[in-house]
């Protein structure tokens, strides 16, 4: 059982963020036991030209990986640049000593350190680079979902709500996380950053007992980032919105931003972004701006008004069987 104990000053620093480092970071489970990620299979066979030995060597069995390649970001939307900039000064003694508690020695495929960093910057380039945005785009959504959760019912309730592995009873925070050894960990004053991930499975935490209180957990939605259909709004609700708002709707059953709804229905993102604002306004959702995204997401009306039209379309089709 890991426990993070909270004082005061931390209870009020409780915060998200968003790490580029992380997520590549995480992705290399992936590469190392495909089987355990069927999701994200499709993506990972599209990835070419990398220093395969080098990245499978950076994660154990058991899907750990150095600290120093999931730095705690320090603020809610690193961006990827900034964090390449420090883990370029990340020394070789740091390096080596990581790879030492991970792995009792230094591989052989990882001990020339500029090797390393060419091959995990190639690595970003190649293989998350250009479906960044999508990713980002369900890490902010799942973010707004654990404020509301946090706003309105309480840190308990948030963190129950991230995994069953996790509990919170005052000041303390216990995660379950299989094959680690038990330890304690005083915030003092360090706070406990939140990061969601798109290819965590559970949890996870620094290697190091001594590092910032940093935990890493699955995000909602995850297992639909890399998915390019839309869903189609039922024929009823169509009638009266048109098509297009009515499919923005119906995919809206989650959070998404305007540019990954465009992507997922075919709409450029300005005529998106025209008729979100038109279903915002008639109070069918609610908007929350995360950086450099605006995040939507269906109000308790859009989400009666999807879930009657489905009903009244059952039923049409249920009577109309009877009457034939």
């Amino acid at each position: 059982m890991i426990q993070f104990v909270l004082g005061e000053s931390d209870l009020v620093d409780v915060r998200f963020a968003v790490s580029p480092l992380s997520e590549l970071t995480l992705s290399l489970r992936v590469l190392k036991n495909p089987a355990k990620y069927p999701l994200h299979v499709p993506w990972a066979r599209q990835i070419r030209g990398v220093d395969t030995e080098v990245l499978l060597a950076l994660s154990t069995d058991r899907g750990w990986t150095p600290d120093f390649l999931s730095p705690r970001p320090l603020t809610p939307f690193t961006h990827v640049e900034d964090e390449f900039a420090e883990l370029r000064e990340v020394s070789t003694r740091t390096m080596r000593r990581h790879f030492r508690a991970l792995f009792g020695d230094v591989p052989d495929a990882l001990r020339d350190r500029h090797r390393v960093l060419d091959a995990v910057e190639s690595y970003w380039h190649e293989a998350l680079a250009g479906r960044w945005d999508r990713m980002r785009a369900v890490l902010e959504a799942d973010i707004a979902h654990r404020g509301r959760v946090m706003a309105q019912q309480g840190l308990a309730a948030m963190f129950s709500g991230i995994s069953e592995r996790i509990t919170f009873m005052s000041p303390v925070v216990q995660v379950r996380i299989a094959g680690a050894l038990p330890r304690r960990v005083e915030a003092g004053g360090r706070g406990l950053t939140l990061v969601p991930s798109v290819f965590a499975r559970r949890t996870a935490v620094p290697v190091d007992p001594g590092a910032p209180p940093l935990l890493i957990y699955s995000a909602r939605g995850a297992g639909t980032v890399w998915e390019t259909g839309c869903c189609r709004g039922p024929e009823a609700l169509a009638g009266v919105l048109g098509q297009v708002r009515a499919d923005l709707l119906a995919e809206l059953a989650q959070p998404w931003s305007s540019t990954d709804l465009a992507r997922r229905t075919g709409v450029t993102t300005s005529a998106v972004n025209q008729h979100l604002r038109a279903l915002r306004d008639a109070g069918l959702l609610a908007s929350q701006r995360h950086g450099r995204s605006v995040v939507y997401a269906r109000t308790e009306l859009g989400d009666a008004l999807v879930s009657h039209s489905v009903e009244r379309g059952s039923d049409a089709g249920d009577s109309s069987f009877a009457r034939t």
